[in-house]
């Protein structure tokens, strides 16, 4: 608890700019702001029993798994106050755009292949994780995850056409 204390006093303005790249692709009328997300993390995270947090890039890694917990959980929670309402819609940023715009994702169905793509390679998960939903760049997370830039960007590329095939395929999208 005295690590994620530490950690979270220490890094509060990061972890609101991640918390605003996270929820940079819901809707506009999300009930989420990045403080709120912020705060939602920590709280996540002080649950977690016999949690280590032995340095930034570990915690950084472990704030944006959470966020996207967060933001999976609220939507499945609004989408059953609508009593199997619509899907809750999110897009992707960056270059995962195809030519006619951004794609427009429904959030429990991306969460469902980020959950298969994890069977394969948990390392494209946290590429993903850190670079579309924390908004963090290559070399940020080369750092965090103490791997080259190519390799996230190979990386990269790999997991966003596993994904992209997932949810065309998906019933959800």
């Amino acid at each position: 608890m005295e690590d994620l204390n530490r950690f979270t006093a220490d890094l509060y303005a990061e972890l609101r700019r991640l918390a605003a790249g996270a929820l940079r692709g819901e809707r506009p009328d999300h009930t989420l702001q990045p403080t709120a997300l912020v705060h939602e993390v920590y709280l996540k995270l002080s649950k977690t029993s016999g949690l280590e947090i032995p340095d930034r890039a570990r915690f950084l890694a472990l704030a944006a798994r959470a966020m996207r917990e967060i933001l999976v959980d609220h939507a499945r929670a609004r989408k059953r106050d609508k009593r199997g309402g619509a899907p809750v819609r999110v897009t992707l940023s960056g270059d995962m755009a195809a030519a006619g715009g951004t794609p427009v994702f429904d959030l429990l169905a991306l969460n469902e292949a980020l959950e298969s793509l994890s069977r394969v390679s948990e390392q494209q998960v946290q590429i993903i994780e850190l670079r579309y939903m924390a908004g963090l760049s290559v070399e940020e997370t080369a750092e965090l995850l103490d791997v080259s830039a190519r390799t996230v960007k190979r990386d990269t590329a790999m997991a966003k056409a596993w994904l992209y095939r997932a949810l065309k395929r998906s019933p959800n999208v």
